[in-house]
């Protein structure tokens, strides 16, 4: 069965490592014929969660920005992607602000299933382990949520070190597997 797949690439720079993932991620799902869409997280205007909760009563953020149309995709997707830097061990600002920002209709999150890419430039898997856990703290908060795989990409310091790392296949091969 063909999935709808979205990709959550959160990466501020511009050919970043974790993007590099996601577009391997991306490749394998592909050609496993599933249907897929990458949203750069930096290109969009996503605005800061503002705790008014005035979309409490009918699920709509009363903010005008492009985080209706990503919360859309989420709510859409069989299969969503979250891939973040990592800085001072932790998701970065873009990822945190998606993650906020589904308050409007996070219920409607239902039975999806969750990939982690993470890229650092830690070469310790371990180093990461507050990443996955604000990443699964959100998963958490969601109906019948399945985290299906974790994509570790270490020692990505620069552009393009993560061309020479196994996690490349990694991506590859769980974006295949879907």
């Amino acid at each position: 069965m063909s999935k709808r797949v979205l990709i959550l690439s959160s990466s501020p720079r511009k050919g970043g490592n974790s993007n590099a993932l996601c577009d391997r991620f991306m490749e394998g799902a592909i050609e496993a014929n599933h249907q897929v869409e990458k949203v750069l997280l930096a290109e969009k205007k996503i605005n800061y969660c503002t705790g008014c909760y005035a979309c409490g009563g009918n699920g709509e953020c009363v903010q005008k920005d492009d985080m209706f149309h990503i919360l859309d995709g989420m709510v859409a997707a069989h299969v969503i992607v979250l891939a973040t830097p990592v800085y001072f061990y932790m998701m970065c600002a873009q990822m945190k602000t998606v993650i906020d920002r589904t308050v409007a209709r996070y219920t409607k999150l239902t039975d999806k299933e969750f990939y982690f890419i993470i890229t650092a430039a830690d070469t310790r898997k371990a180093a990461l382990e507050r990443t996955v856990e604000g990443l699964r703290a959100f998963t958490s908060c969601l109906p019948r949520a399945k985290e299906k795989g974790i994509v570790y990409g270490t020692g990505a310091w620069d552009v393009g070190d993560i061309l020479r790392s196994p996690a490349m296949d990694q991506a590859y091969e769980m974006g295949k597997r879907l």
